[in-house]
């Protein structure tokens, strides 16, 4: 299986405060990585670096064989934050997002809420949506560029456990497509059955890394 993401001795400084440290890995394409760890583990941090937001102070990332700025185009980012306008609908929202992609093939909004389970008609704004739909909403963002990465900040955040059913479906149908995945959550029993990899962070170093059966296939 072909090479996805490759952690190298990867640490990320602050000042003098360790965010990271020493973090080596290695995703196939393909697979699913679950990263683990309270709050200030360094999970998000770790998310960002691998989507090209900020810079490993000592280390290196490939993404597909590329470093992150080189194959950015290839990565969909999650955030925990909806970043979505709360006064647009979710097809309103989608457009703008578009147009800001004009030399990358996209899906169109409504393919991408479909592929997500939302109606593009939907006239409420995002701000009136319930936390399940927001997140997928966010995550049909992610997917608009078409990525073979998906870069996922707990997309169970906050969710009924409907709603993260939903979720976990979702994400084993993009799976089944070939995507890879790395999220982030506290909620190991839900995520687990995704998982090829479990990755658990204490105080910004690897504590463990488990390998599961990554056994939800659709």
């Amino acid at each position: 299986m072909a090479s996805g993401v490759e952690l190298e001795s990867v640490s990320k400084l602050y000042g003098t405060f360790v965010a990271l440290r020493k973090v080596s890995l290695r995703i196939k394409s393909g697979q699913c990585c679950v990263l683990l760890g309270e709050n200030g583990a360094g999970k998000s941090t770790l998310l960002r670096l691998i989507a090209g937001l900020i810079r490993p102070t000592h280390g290196s990332v490939r993404i597909f064989g590329e470093k992150p700025h080189d194959a950015r185009e290839r990565i969909g980012y999650m955030s925990h934050a909806p970043m979505l306008y709360e006064e647009f609908s979710g097809a309103e929202n989608l457009r703008y997002f578009v147009a800001l992609y004009r030399e990358r093939d996209c899906m169109s909004p409504e393919a991408a809420l479909a592929a997500v389970g939302l109606d593009a008609s939907l006239k409420r704004p995002v701000g009136q949506y319930s936390q399940g739909m927001r997140q997928r909403a966010s995550l049909a963002r992610a997917l608009l560029a078409k990525p073979d990465l998906l870069l996922l900040d707990e997309p169970f955040s906050n969710m009924d456990a409907a709603s993260a059913k939903q979720m976990l479906d979702l994400l084993a149908r993009l799976r089944a497509q070939g995507k890879t995945i790395i999220l982030t959550t506290h909620q190991r029993e839900l995520a687990e059955p995704l998982a090829d990899l479990l990755l658990t962070l204490q105080a910004g170093s690897v504590a463990s890394v488990v390998e599961a059966s990554g056994g939800v296939r659709r």
